[in-house]
């Protein structure tokens, strides 16, 4: 664990507990920082522990509502299959706002301007030293790969979606305790994480916290789960 005071105290607020991922992308119906601001507000309501969000715009305007620790990307798509904050800048952006974690992409695919992950968090911990950092893999070699950086977080958030882990259809129990084996650096679980029940398979699986957004904040999904559900059992 860590032994930054201030880092020690996120993780205290984290420990076992749910955080809540508040996005939207361009063109979705809940696309806006107002809009990511008022669910992360509904979040903490509820009892969430953290709030997951990505952009300068969204995390100013949530920080602006809510009095939570705050998990910063900052998502650049491009012609690079890494996205989730792919470069020091694109970490600065966000940690300029005050995050209280950077989340980064930790797997070797390729950045823009020929940066690697060492190099983005050693400029991360020379110029913000009290942020904790978070790699997101996709696969237990992933995770075995930057061990040796000493992380502060690893989070499963990639598995489903690269091209080593495309199998992956439901909430990845296996890798989340393989690499609670290989560890004590805590875990993060995110990912296709539908309710409660599968929430609390991910602790008991070895994860430090977990992170819910799509069941929690995209309403167009949850309600195409009723609709097709009710579609399916129609005249039973």
């Amino acid at each position: 664990m860590c032994s930054n005071r201030k880092k020690q105290a996120v993780l205290n607020k984290l420990q076992h507990k749910l955080i809540v991922s508040c996005q939207a992308r361009v063109g979705w119906a809940m696309y806006g920082s107002d809009i990511m601001a008022a669910f992360a507000k509904a979040a903490e309501e509820g009892g969430a522990a953290g709030i997951r969000a990505t952009g300068a715009d969204n995390i100013t305007k949530i920080k602006e509502k809510v009095d939570l620790p705050i998990i910063g990307i900052n998502k650049q798509f491009g012609k690079y299959p890494v996205y989730i904050t792919p470069t020091y800048q694109s970490a600065k952006e966000i940690l300029d706002c005050g995050i209280d974690v950077i989340a980064l992409d930790a797997t070797s695919r390729l950045r823009p301007n020929g940066e690697t992950l060492e190099t983005i968090v050693e400029q991360i911990r020379l110029n913000y030293p009290d942020v904790l950092i978070m790699g997101e893999i996709s696969t237990l070699e992933e995770a075995k790969a930057i061990l040796p950086l000493k992380l502060d977080l690893i989070s499963t958030t990639l598995s489903g979606y690269t091209e080593e882990s495309k199998e992956v259809t439901a909430v990845n129990l296996k890798l989340i305790h393989e690499i609670s084996q290989i560890t004590a650096i805590p875990i993060i679980a995110e990912g296709k994480i539908k309710n409660e029940v599968e929430a609390q398979s991910a602790l008991d699986a070895g994860a430090f916290a977990v992170v819910v957004g799509t069941s929690i904040t995209r309403p167009e999904i949850i309600t195409s789960r009723y609709v097709t559900y009710l579609k399916e059992h129609e005249n039973i």
